[in-house]
């Protein structure tokens, strides 16, 4: 057994979402959204270069020992199964280890609107979950593959970096390509996917202009294609894929987004109000003619008032659905409070007031 295996097992044991492995201090683990030091001596330079050397292969050590950093999934002895990233700092070298769960979630354990199963009964079109890091955009695609290979026969193609949970083909056949050791990116692998006869296609990270336009082209030529972008609101997310692709190529983007892009599904990670466990709540933007018309006349700052009134659609603010869990008791106020986007909605339900800016107070809001 790999040495560093016994972190990773007490990190498990200890639900952590991620285990961090650095010089200088202590292994951590993610809880609950902190970083918690567990017992055990700070780790020095040789000895954690140690622990990672041992679970790479050879063509990862030249690659790492080339000065780049390494993203790949690891199985351990004791049967948990991580995505690494290994990476290099000041001090010396550095791990991350993402504990993926042996079971595919469902969309139900998810607490995800009904809308998002709605909208996987589409055919052709585009669907983006979007976020920071470490939101949980890999677990939301996961479930949607999920839920696609329960209740439909057709062929899936995914493209991931790496790949995190494994699918078993049930109703749908579920092909999993990984980034760096199938393709050589992602691009590629979009390019390669629609000449293998496919009904979906995720595209793990949609990370460059190439990316984004064979991505495109999937959704236009009759493929539903699932993607995902680092980006924090359906608006910045239109802008964002605007803006990626060259000022030529304007027209006909924007032309694709108001007619193939079927939703943006933007999450965030908030604390429950029993527990320090976290769960995903999300801000869904759900096309349709007026939410096209803003893009093609370049509007997009008026997107968020559709959204606000579009709840018959399945679409909410991210504020609406932050207010609406503190509401049902089922959000911690005061996490909910941080990812506000208008703190003024969240305020009241506030119990740490200490977060609280004074100028709203003084100037009465509240």
């Amino acid at each position: 057994m790999a040495r560093i295996d016994a972190f990773l097992k007490l990190g498990t044991a200890q639900g952590c979402s991620d285990i961090h492995l650095a010089v200088g201090v202590p292994p951590m683990l993610r809880m609950s959204g902190d970083l918690m030091p567990i017992r055990f001596r700070n780790l020095g330079d040789s000895e954690l270069e140690g622990y990672v050397y041992e679970i790479l292969t050879r063509n990862q050590l030249e690659h790492f020992k080339a000065g780049k950093d390494l993203d790949f999934s690891y199985v351990s002895e004791e049967g948990g199964r991580f995505r690494v990233n290994v990476f290099r700092k000041e001090t010396g070298v550095g791990a991350v280890f993402r504990a993926i769960p042996s079971t595919v979630p469902s969309l139900e354990s998810l607490n995800m609107p009904p809308i998002v199963t709605k909208l996987l009964d589409y055919h052709q079109g585009m669907i983006l979950v979007t976020g920071s890091t470490g939101t949980g955009k890999s677990t939301t695609l996961a479930a949607m593959i999920n839920e696609l290979n329960r209740t439909r026969r057709v062929n899936i193609i995914s493209l991931e970096d790496p790949i995190e949970f494994v699918h078993r083909s049930q109703e749908a056949q579920i092909i999993q390509r990984e980034y760096g050791t199938h393709v050589p990116s992602f691009a590629e692998g979009v390019r390669a996917a629609m000449r293998e006869d496919p009904d979906v296609i995720l595209v793990g990270e949609m990370r460059d202009a190439e990316t984004i336009r064979m991505a495109m082209t999937a959704a236009e030529t009759g493929h539903l294609v699932l993607g995902t972008l680092h980006t924090t609101s359906a608006v910045k997310t239109i802008d964002r894929i605007i803006d990626a692709l060259p000022i030529e190529e304007r027209e006909q983007t924007k032309s694709f987004l108001s007619q193939s892009l079927l939703a943006v599904i933007t999450q965030v990670l908030v604390k429950r109000a029993e527990s320090r466990a976290r769960r995903a709540v999300c801000e869904i933007m759900v096309m349709n003619r007026a939410i096209g018309k803003l893009i093609q006349t370049e509007q997009t700052h008026q997107v968020p008032a559709q959204l606000q009134t579009g709840r018959d659609s399945g679409m909410q603010l991210l504020d609406q659905a932050l207010l609406a869990g503190v509401l049902a008791k089922e959000l911690d106020p005061d996490d909910a409070y941080v990812y506000a986007m208008d703190k003024k909605v969240l305020q009241r339900h506030v119990t740490d007031t200490s977060m609280v800016p004074k100028l709203d107070v003084s100037s009465g809001s509240g």
